[in-house]
């Protein structure tokens, strides 16, 4: 479901989030905060892989703990991969979906034996997920290596289970790939390609949002449009201070918290009683908070109606 170019859209986005100071922009009606909050990306619905489920499935498999799909002590370099769980036309989110994980160790081999690299996951009350692992390694099929990839059965409550894979931008092992190069179809894999950041400490970092067939428990537009909305986050990643740009729509009780990738408040500000319209907060984080993914979720009258991901970097990266 392709969204039609919006001048106006793109005008406030350059505006609001290039750093112009807010007391410039005038107040935004709620049209404005709508286009604001588009999707800018396509709603792109998970397909299937032309590979299904391959030959190394494992029935199963346990739940992970806190997310962590390889232990600490596996050889590789490490990945963490978010997202967000939508229904087909990503209008709701879908929490507590089920989504199993497998792949090949470092060296490309697949434990057949028992659990290692393989466990099963939930999206949260927010529809969000991300676990952590690996980059996988690659293996010849026939006289060619598969590309790097992860296998991924995801299963809304109540809903079929979509059975497919995800790749990784750059790997030169995709275009001569059966599956990995389809890009169209039943089997287009090119919005399961994932683009990879490379971290400070040289770990991984990439996000991909599955919308699938299920029904959502709230309209993520409506929340938005109707409530409030988080428009930017600045800096993104950042080290210490975090701003937080907000909007209301009408008067309301707010708070905002930090959650980490296992859905774990790590901290809160309390707003209190704020009128509609923009406003803006400084966070601190606290000294030991590690680096890593945590998401800001805004609050509206004890109801969490937005969040969205950041980073902390290290004090390295700006050294």
């Amino acid at each position: 479901m392709k969204k039609k170019s919006n001048p106006r859209r793109e005008f406030l986005k350059k505006s609001v989030l290039g750093g112009i100071s807010l007391a410039a922009v005038p107040l935004l009606g709620k049209a404005s905060f709508r286009e604001l909050n588009s999707r800018e990306a396509d709603c792109n619905p998970a397909t299937l892989d032309y590979y299904g489920e391959g030959p190394f499935y494992t029935i199963n498999a346990p739940d992970l703990v806190g997310n962590v799909l390889a232990a600490e002590t596996e050889v590789g370099t490490r990945l963490t991969i978010s997202g967000t769980v939508t229904n087909l036309d990503c209008s709701e989110i879908i929490p507590n979906t089920e989504i199993d994980l497998w792949h090949a160790d470092d060296a490309g081999a697949y434990d057949n034996g028992g659990y290692n690299l393989r466990g099963k996951i939930y999206s949260d009350s927010n529809g969000n997920y991300s676990f952590e692992t690996i980059l996988p390694g690659k293996y010849l099929n026939g006289s060619a290596y598969r590309p790097s990839h992860i296998h991924v059965k995801v299963t809304p409550p109540g809903s079929p289970t979509l059975t497919t894979q995800i790749y990784f931008e750059g790997d030169t092992d995709i275009p001569a790939d059966a599956a990995a190069s389809i890009n169209s179809g039943t089997y287009d894999a090119s919005n399961r390609i994932v683009s990879l950041t490379t971290n400070a400490d040289g770990s991984l970092q990439g996000t991909w949002d599955i919308a699938v067939e299920g029904d959502g428990i709230s309209a993520i537009e409506s929340l938005h449009t109707e409530r409030g909305m988080i428009y930017s986050l600045s800096p993104n990643p950042f080290v210490d201070k975090l701003t937080i740009y907000f909007g209301l729509f009408r008067d309301a009780k707010v708070s905002i918290q930090i959650m980490d990738v296992n859905g774990m408040v790590v901290d809160q500000l309390s707003q209190g009683s704020l009128k509609s319209g923009k406003h803006t907060v400084v966070w601190e984080a606290p000294s030991q908070l590690s680096v890593g993914i945590y998401w800001i979720v805004l609050t509206v009258n004890e109801m969490q109606v937005h969040s969205e991901k950041v980073m902390r970097q290290s004090f390295s990266v700006y050294e």
